[in-house]
């Protein structure tokens, strides 16, 4: 395999800090089946690029992973399930012209802050979109309106890894109530149960980036860290 390694550039997590990304950098025809690879030691997919970070002086980014038939929701996430058991869930292979206002009405209400701010339809499409791998897009709607969507990625190297993985998560932020970026992952984690997938991997984890905590609410899981994954339950976190 060949890698390129970008410039530094301001870190989307971590402030006053430099990053650094390792870039998958070949172009063969089987970039979705070398994805099952790559993501299983900490790699991720934006757009068309494969990626980890490769800072030389930090190492707080760890890949985090739920196992699908482990997970058991704690009470507030059972609760949440039956305050939100009215809402449809539904999954489709291709984008909704719907989805880019709700992305933009939700990054404009959580994320004036990020690097994603101002939202484009352009940054839209180069972020979820790919060429060599098709999302599967969940979608959540109370009564006819559309409320919430999870881009997510199907993971498929051979027979030895189903996996799917979360891309990313975007809601009507008028439904703060209804918790939907916690509700989503359990959408995700019940649709890779239903694929018969063995984890729902959630990105990267960073210790003092205090908007990565969620991720840390989901038991068991699985964090990526000296290119090994170390499991945490309850009782250990």
């Amino acid at each position: 395999m060949r890698f390129g390694i970008t410039q530094s550039f301001d870190c989307s997590y971590l402030p006053n800090q430099q990053e650094q990304l390792l870039v998958y950098a070949e172009s063969d025809k089987q970039l979705a089946w070398r994805y099952g690879q790559l993501i299983q030691v900490g790699f991720r997919r934006s757009g068309e690029q494969i990626y980890r970070p490769h800072c030389p002086d930090c190492h707080a980014c760890e890949s985090v992973r739920i196992p699908a038939y482990l997970f058991t929701p704690s009470k507030s996430q059972k609760r949440l399930l039956s305050r939100n058991k009215h809402f449809v869930v539904k999954s489709a292979d291709s984008a909704n012209e719907a989805y880019y206002p709700l992305y933009e009405k939700y990054i404009c209400a959580r994320h004036t802050d990020g690097s994603m701010y101002p939202p484009s339809r352009e940054q839209f499409d180069n972020f979820i979109l790919c060429e060599w791998k098709r999302p599967l897009f969940i979608e959540a709607y109370d009564g006819d309106k559309l409320i919430a969507v999870a881009v997510t990625d199907t993971i498929d190297n051979g027979i030895e890894h189903q996996a799917l993985s979360a891309l990313y998560t975007f809601y009507d932020p008028d439904y703060q109530v209804s918790s939907l970026g916690t509700w989503m992952i359990m959408m995700q984690i019940e649709q890779a149960k239903l694929q018969n997938r063995d984890f729902l991997y959630l990105g990267y984890y960073v210790e003092a980036c205090q908007k990565m905590s969620y991720k840390h609410k989901f038991f068991p899981y699985e964090q990526f860290s000296g290119n090994k994954w170390h499991c945490f339950d309850k009782k250990h976190a």
